[in-house]
């Protein structure tokens, strides 16, 4: 079950009209209300699959007047098979109506300037729901990975094997791949019915069945070793936009149910960094972070050596202890006879 709504971040008007704004752009052939709603940072937290949903399509009603009141152009596109019908009416904002003039350009220094500007607002003013905004329309499967110059950031490459689950996904093929788990030495070999590739807290993840488990895993896409094989002969699930919800509602309780402490030195790149993401804990150099992979959390926590140090849970404080010493121990002084 995902999150409560008092229990999420509340989401400004301003950051969902911003996603709002990045997802029509994004898309080429245009999205209907229901990908909207069910995608879309500020609309995807309330909507309920098969549920009523009419306060929030009088939202998006309003947000429409919003945008075109900013002067942005936002175009509708009926449906060739079911022209006059509202229910399968497409939005998109036409990029080349919403592009730089083309008789401005930049040098290379100034370039180079836009890049850190946007690296500031990618790590700074720009919150972790709002950077997947774009992005998680993949899950659609629309193609958003081309820069939007002027709009937003520069987006984070997709994983080697999103491509190959994606057409697994849509061919309803099994597929087989070598996954290699935290403290494992060797990766394993993992069959899975692939059922949705979704972005979360910037990290693609892939919800599926595992054959030998016969049961729904979600596993992280950058733990995918190697290539991804779809197994001829076996019959898989088609995706559907149920699946893509499933998957990021558990991820969501996940991320809501584990919490770290966290003390952070005051002045340091981890205070700034850590204290954007997190809530304030009682002490004014502590951080609370909610997290969905400890591993992963532990190895950016370690990346900031002495400037921070881990008050809980245990395991994580373990986990950030065993990557420090191992850093200090591959730097430990040779042998004399060895040097």
């Amino acid at each position: 079950m995902s999150p409560t709504p008092e229990h999420q971040h509340p989401v400004t008007v301003e950051e969902r009209l911003f996603s709002l704004v990045l997802a029509l752009i994004a898309t080429q052939i245009g999205l209907t209300k229901n990908d909207i709603l069910s995608t879309v940072q500020g609309y995807r937290q309330r909507f309920q699959v098969g549920g009523d949903n009419s306060s929030l399509e009088r939202q998006f009603e309003r947000d429409k007047d919003d945008i075109r009141e900013l002067g942005i152009p936002l175009e509708t596109i009926e449906s060739p098979d079911d022209p006059g019908s509202n229910h399968h009416l497409r939005y998109r904002i036409p990029k080349g109506l919403y592009d730089l003039p083309a008789d401005i350009s930049f040098s290379p220094d100034e370039i180079m300037l836009l890049k850190l500007a946007a690296t500031v607002w990618r790590e700074g003013s720009l919150s972790a729901e709002s950077r997947r905004a774009l992005t998680k329309l993949n899950s659609l499967g629309i193609d958003s990975s081309d820069p939007i110059v002027g709009y937003a950031p520069f987006l984070r490459a997709r994983e080697a094997s999103f491509e190959p689950l994606s057409k697994a996904m849509d061919r309803g093929q099994v597929v087989a791949f070598l996954y290699l788990k935290p403290g494992e030495k060797a990766p394993r070999r993992r069959v899975v019915s692939p059922l949705s590739v979704v972005l979360h807290e910037g990290r693609w993840h892939l919800y599926g069945t595992d054959q030998e488990a016969d049961a729904t895993r979600t596993f992280l896409l950058s733990r995918i070793v190697g290539p991804v094989v779809a197994l001829p002969g076996a019959a898989g699930h088609r995706a559907d936009d149920g699946q893509g919800q499933r998957a990021l509602a558990e991820l969501d309780a996940l991320w809501q149910a584990q919490t770290a402490s966290i003390t952070a030195l005051p002045g340091t790149d981890a205070a700034v960094r850590l204290g954007k993401r997190g809530l304030s804990g009682a002490a004014a150099d502590s951080v609370e972070l909610h997290y969905t992979d400890l591993n992963i959390l532990a190895d950016e926590l370690a990346g900031y050596g002495p400037e921070v140090l881990v008050r809980a849970p245990d395991a994580l404080r373990e986990a950030v202890l065993a990557r420090l010493r191992q850093v200090r121990d591959s730097h430990a002084a040779l042998p004399e006879e060895d040097r």
